[in-house]
């Protein structure tokens, strides 16, 4: 459950804990509600360095945590989200709580902006996954939180952002048995009949009937049905809408590699393969409270990859919406076959540009770890707003070449195309130059979020297990689009 976040112009006398920033060297910013020796915190070890805590008790019962906040002349919005967790990390059960973090931004990072971080950073920070603990402990929840200083439209920002990454994150760690296709697709005409978006869910008949040959290729082996889920939002005043955004997602929700199967191990974190659509849907979830100004279309390609008599066989040729033929060389390459259909549906809405999201592929981790995601595109501009989004977002993203040299990779003797290029050769770049058949000509943007999507531990806004990552890129993007 996300905290109730409020802001105030000091901090509430009835409050049992108060975070409080510190830099690096020791220094307690101007307004920080606290007064704490410098002498002290280092006899204790505290050197203000980012994410570093440190609880203190007051005579009155009352507790202040020490929030290192890392130098000066370095703090911008991701150090204010990143300090925002690690305070909500230090906390504990307390029931009460407010934060002077923005008294640190002064003169550095606008208001709103600040307190934008501070709220993310506290609720993602905040988050645990409960939903089969049989005691349903949070250890982490706050009632209320109080941003002493912050501005109440950042604040209404990060709590939309937050909730619709924790809401992305809820799908993601949910058992694969659970979050099927089916119940992917029911939660989300839940969320469009909640926010006044339209909804149209295809199922098996309709997706056949509509030619998506790849997507149904995908899904032969599994028991549980696909589905495709597309939802439209229209801003308040569709004269003034600046464009329309397509907004494409993977939705394996359970990866056993289908007949190139993996191994026990490389499915340990497979229900993990639904992250580019669960944050594609939870980011339109969002875009009627924070009245986005641009057309939005999401499209959400979701099937389980398994196994099985029926299962799709190395060597087979399926076609796609668009009527290009694809060699299946390795079915454990499957995400760029769904999104082949779910892009060439995009592209039939005629969007001004297309963004999709997909845990695509294990050459993103070997170029660029568990942190930064990879970004790949047709077009500068689009490439632009994406990587500034993420970078606002602290969604770091690095762009890769869309090397035409290697599209010879994916040339067939059968079909034309195969969907993998040659062993070890820029798996990422190849499985990008594969998307981008598929998108007619249309201005793109690929985000490969394979590792970042996943977490192994605890790390700043991250937390253990689905971290939601691409949710609020998307929203950030989609807030300032320039057509």
């Amino acid at each position: 459950m996300t905290p109730v976040f409020a802001v105030g112009a000091s901090v509430p006398a009835d409050g049992e804990i108060l975070g409080v920033p510190v830099f690096q060297p020791l220094a307690i910013p101007e307004g920080a509600g606290a007064s704490i020796s410098s002498r002290f915190l280092k006899s204790a070890g505290f050197e203000g360095a980012l994410g570093q805590t440190l609880r203190l008790q007051a005579t009155d019962g009352s507790v202040v945590v020490a929030v290192g906040v890392g130098r000066a002349d370095r703090l911008d919005g991701d150090v204010l989200r990143r300090a925002g967790a690690a305070f909500a990390r230090a906390v504990g059960p307390a029931r009460r709580v407010a934060v002077t973090l923005t008294a640190a931004a002064r003169r550095r990072v606008a208001t709103g902006a600040a307190t934008q971080a501070v709220v993310e950073g506290i609720a993602l920070g905040s988050y645990s996954f409960t939903a089969h603990k049989s005691n349903g402990d949070r250890p982490h929840h706050h009632v209320s939180v109080t941003v002493v200083g912050g501005d109440s439209a950042g604040l209404r920002r990060g709590q939309q952002m937050a909730e619709a990454t924790a809401r992305a994150r809820d799908w993601v760690n949910e058992p694969p048995r659970v979050m099927t296709p089916r119940r992917l697709a029911a939660e989300a005409e839940q969320l469009a009949e909640d926010t006044g978006l339209d909804v149209d869910i295809w199922d098996e008949d309709r997706l056949a009937s509509e030619r998506m040959g790849c997507l149904l290729g995908v899904a032969a082996g599994a028991a549980e049905p696909p589905r495709l889920i597309r939802l439209v939002y229209e801003p308040p005043a569709p004269s003034r809408a600046r464009a329309t955004v397509a907004l494409v997602g993977k939705g394996i929700t359970f990866d056993s590699g289908g007949l190139s199967i993996k191994t026990s191990d490389g499915m340990r974190t497979m229900k993990s393969d639904m992250g580019g659509a669960a944050a594609v849907l939870s980011a339109m979830g969002a875009l009627p409270a924070l009245g986005v100004r641009v057309r939005v279309i999401g499209y959400a390609c979701c099937t389980e990859n398994m196994p099985s008599g029926t299962a799709l066989h190395v060597g087979d040729v399926l076609t796609a919406r668009n009527g290009a033929t694809v060699e299946v060389l390795n079915t454990d390459a499957e995400g760029r076959l769904v999104l082949a259909d779910g892009l060439s549906l995009a592209v039939e809405s005629s969007p001004d540009a297309i963004i999709d999201l997909a845990t695509l592929t294990g050459g993103q981790r070997v170029s660029l770890g568990s942190q930064v995601a990879a970004l790949l595109a047709n077009d500068d501009d689009v490439a632009e707003q994406v990587l500034a989004a993420a970078d606002r977002a602290g969604e770091p993203a690095w762009r890769l070449p869309l090397w035409s040299g290697y599209r010879s990779h994916l040339d067939s003797d059968v079909a034309d195309l195969k969907n993998i290029g040659q062993p070890g050769q820029a798996p990422t770049i190849v499985a990008a130059l594969f998307l981008q058949e598929f998108v007619g000509g249309r201005p793109w943007a690929h985000l490969d979020i394979a590792s970042p999507a996943w977490s192994d531990s605890d790390d700043g806004w991250r937390t253990k297990g689905a971290t939601g990552w691409g949710v609020r890129t998307l929203l950030e993007a989609l807030r300032a689009w320039e057509a």
